[in-house]
């Protein structure tokens, strides 16, 4: 944390959130200043009257990208964080392009907005330090070439006449730069640092109004933005340029799952609807008539797809908390698989005969217990058995089988169904995806599932095995250490 209180203007349009960040902040011994709209927060901003500046990205009026941009042309000093929802993760990106520190998803705790904000205080002071005392970095020996050299973002200072006069490690390792040590003193050589970032610096250092440069690299992976910032002396006379280079690699996944998962969704949604909404025209058209027992057949397909529907929602309700990381609180107890397994078997025994699947289980009679939350291991083998249906043929068969080996229980999961091509094994269990075969277009699913089922068995410390061949059948094995002697308690993650 900086020396003295970080004044921190925080601006959205929801009282809420605004109150939350007002006590959070406060909380840690920082100065707030609260705005509702873009308009309000420049009525209050002045050159050096914030050193943070967190804004919502989508507000009525001025966007927090339009503010983003004229905050920092008053200011190029003051730090900025984006809040974000999830539906603006590929704007948040963009506004890290534009110079802003990082971002933070929406809902947050109160701990990890004050850390985020003071990680961007701590990073704005340094900046700082490092502009009074440009010409001395290479010679430095103080706390504040430490704490550089041990950043985890690149830095590159280059003084007016554009030779070299400091690098930290990390630099070298985000450009992946290898051997032969750049050189100080003489020019940034072209075969080690990428000729964009050199166009970067001489441009900004050429431009007499040039405060800020802030561009992606090309390539990647990984994939890099850089920001080149000019420092000056009192006269405004250019003394070099500090560039930063910051890997934004989870950034760039993030968007492309976003832009996935919205694919995804548009998808899943739109075909049980459809369907839904014509079974319906029927009925109010007067086509079905008098005739009961088709009434009773339509129905039932819309009560099928609305039930699609609602396990696409809890899927992806279970994987947002889980991948948050705010966890509910878990149950760890001496836990009977053999009871969770007979249950879900006879649960699913119905959805089995429908679709002309036979389903049994074949458990050890000793079977010993493991320490898990009941409620998990119940999602965990649900999944696991409603799948081997779902993807199972007709006349085809589930077997859930039980036994230890080597200090674990094992219970697999076995069917034989369609299966899966070997080459697509490894992507089995990532969020979203789902094996693309002519025989699966037709069955609804998030690609969610076995995603789950690995968060579940990861945070029980167990392992998950996949076996399968195309047309063949799958098997899901799963492995969860026999409870010890003192197992039980909870525990919150």
């Amino acid at each position: 944390m900086a020396d003295r209180p970080g004044r921190i203007l925080v601006v959205d349009d929801e009282l809420p959130l605004r109150e939350l960040c007002r006590y959070s902040l406060t909380s840690a011994g920082h100065d707030v200043t609260l705005a509702e709209s873009g308009e309000q927060a420049l009525d209050l901003f002045a050159p050096g009257a914030f050193d943070l500046v967190l804004t919502d990205l989508m507000m009525p009026g001025m966007s927090g990208l339009d503010l983003l941009g004229r905050v920092l042309e008053a200011d190029a000093n003051v730090a900025c964080v984006m809040i974000t929802g999830s539906a603006t993760i590929d704007t948040a990106v963009k506004a890290i392009k534009l110079g802003a520190f990082n971002y933070v998803s929406k809902p947050f705790t109160s701990d990890e907005l004050v850390a985020l904000a003071e990680q961007a205080l701590e990073v704005r002071r340094l900046r700082q330090e490092a502009a009074r005392n440009l010409l001395l970095l290479s010679a430095e020996q103080s706390r504040t070439r430490t704490i550089v050299q041990s950043m985890a973002d690149g830095v590159l200072v280059t003084n007016r006449e554009g030779n070299l006069v400091f690098h930290n490690p990390a630099l070298l390792r985000l450009l992946q730069i290898k051997g032969e040590q750049p050189a100080l003193g003489e020019p940034p050589s072209a075969e080690l640092f990428p000729p964009e970032l050199l166009e970067w610096t001489q441009e900004a250092l050429s431009q007499a109004e040039t405060i800020r440069i802030a561009r992606e690299l090309p390539g990647g992976p990984p994939h890099l933005a850089a920001n080149v910032a000019i420092v000056r002396d009192e006269a405004g006379g250019a003394l070099g340029a500090v560039s930063v280079i910051r890997d934004i690699t989870e950034a760039k996944q993030l968007e492309q799952q976003m832009a996935q998962f919205m694919s995804m969704v548009a998808h899943e949604l739109r075909s049980p609807l459809g369907a839904i909404t014509q079974y319906l025209d029927l009925i109010l058209g007067g086509v079905i008539g008098d005739d009961g027992e088709k009434l009773q057949h339509i129905l039932g397909r819309c009560r099928s797809r609305t039930g699609a529907l609602s396990q696409l929602v809890n899927d992806l309700l279970e994987f947002s908390r889980l991948q948050r990381g705010r966890q509910r609180e878990r149950t760890f107890a001496p836990l009977n698989l053999a009871e969770i397994i007979e249950e879900t078997v006879e649960f699913a025994s119905q959805p089995a005969a429908n679709r002309q699947v036979t389903l049994s289980a074949e458990l050890d009679a000793d079977l010993p217990q493991v320490t898990a939350d009941r409620d998990e291991m119940v999602r965990l083998f649900t999944n696991l058995v409603d799948n081997a249906i779902k993807y199972n043929r007709e006349g085809g068969s589930v077997k859930v089988s039980g036994r230890v080996r080597d200090g674990w229980v094992q219970i697999e999961v076995a069917d034989t169904g369609l299966g899966m091509p070997r080459d697509q094994l490894g992507h089995i269990g990532e969020a979203f995806y789902r094996v693309k075969t002519r025989e699966t277009v037709s069955i609804t699913g998030t690609g969610l599932g076995v995603s789950i089922c690995k968060e579940i068995i990861e945070a029980h410390d167990g392992q998950l095995e996949i076996e399968s061949a195309e047309g063949e059948g799958s098997t899901f094995r799963v492995l969860l250490p026999v409870a010890g002697p003192a197992a039980g308690g909870q525990s919150e993650e």
